[in-house]
């Protein structure tokens, strides 16, 4: 990787770019304390700037099979009890579409028990993503606080988590709220979700995207993890850093890489309706993105949270992504789990 950090410094924007430069000393957070991207930054957010300029000057990706480019599929399981609002929405929808059955489900499921509940549907989008020989990462949380609401225990879905990892998915961290800037409530999460699993947990996301540059990466890799999938936007899809692959961050302040491996998101399902129209237009932007990876053999991370295919409102997001695997499937992507990429990647690296 040296011989990369060694090329991206002939070009000092690039650079700046690539190891996020401005994030280190933020002049504005959000109220979630997230670095604040400028509305002009955003409109170059499409754009692999370093990715280009690395493939121009040499560098080369291959992935199993001859497949050109990868996509990296991932669910964040923020909820397992659908909130009341949820429920009511999901009811009402289904009610309008005269389907009776799923809209008594929806409002019902509390007295039937908890493995009746619509989010716990991992089975489902393990179907979905098999129809396209795909496989994905679940991400789930531990923490036992929440600014907004009780989440769920992790304990009592341990056999559904064993049926995600017979499938050949895998199951990763989501960082808790308020911990992803401390290595001591970051290490106690994983030990829980290992202690369920009974193996070794290696992929992490944090929860609302809550990330800090580069301290983040120096925590993770304090903890234990190989390798991350929180580095993306909020507010937007697109490229953070320029980069369309995987990568070993830079620590400007010590002058080291950091031994872990970014695995970066690019498009989050929340953000891209946020900022879309139409279904046709967030179709359009996410089929941009895909186009402009697969153009240098790149690797695409998208998040589709487990809730939106237990809503009957989201019908929509779960057609985009149906839509976005038959895409990706018919142009010859390796669509797998975050697990998967990092093994690869680590094995060429």
């Amino acid at each position: 990787m040296s011989l990369m950090y060694e090329l991206l410094k002939k070009n000092q924007d690039l650079w700046d770019l690539f190891t996020r430069k401005e994030e280190y000393y933020p002049e504005k957070l959000d109220k979630h304390q997230r670095f604040l991207f400028s509305e002009k930054y955003l409109q170059n957010a499409s754009e692999p700037e370093v990715s280009r300029y690395l493939i121009e000057n040499g560098m080369q990706v291959e992935f199993p099979e001859n497949q050109t480019f990868a996509v990296c599929l991932t669910h964040d399981v923020d909820d397992i009890y659908p909130p009341l609002s949820h429920s009511l929405l999901s009811s009402a929808y289904s009610f309008k579409q005269l389907n009776f059955k799923d809209s008594a489900n929806q409002l019902l499921w509390k007295l039937r028990g908890i493995d009746y509940s619509p989010y716990l549907n991992f089975s489902k989008i393990m179907d979905i993503e098999a129809s396209f020989e795909a496989k994905s990462s679940f991400y789930f949380i531990t923490s036992e606080v929440d600014p907004i609401r009780f989440r769920y225990d992790i304990e009592d879905i341990e056999h559904h988590l064993g049926e995600i990892l017979d499938r050949g998915g895998e199951v990763g961290l989501h960082g808790g709220y308020y911990s992803y800037d401390s290595p001591e409530k970051i290490k106690k999460e994983k030990q829980r979700l290992e202690a369920v699993l009974g193996k070794k947990v290696i992929g992490f996301r944090n929860h609302y995207l809550r990330f800090k540059t580069p301290d983040s990466w120096e925590i993770l890799t304090d903890a234990g993890f190989n390798y991350d999938s929180t580095f993306g936007y909020y507010d937007c899809a697109g490229f953070r850093n320029g980069m369309c692959h995987p990568f070993s961050p830079y620590n400007l302040d010590t002058g080291k890489e950091i031994d872990i491996l970014e695995i970066p998101l690019v498009v989050m399902d929340v953000a891209l309706f946020a900022t879309s129209n139409s279904f046709e237009e967030a179709w359009e932007h996410t089929k941009n993105l895909i186009d402009t990876t697969a153009s240098f053999n790149g690797v695409i991370t998208l998040l589709w949270h487990n809730f939106v295919f237990g809503c009957s409102f989201r019908n929509d997001w779960v057609k985009l992504y149906e839509k976005v695997l038959q895409y990706c499937f018919d142009k010859g992507a390796w669509m797998t789990s975050g697990e998967e990429i990092f093994r690869w990647w680590a094995d060429r690296n």
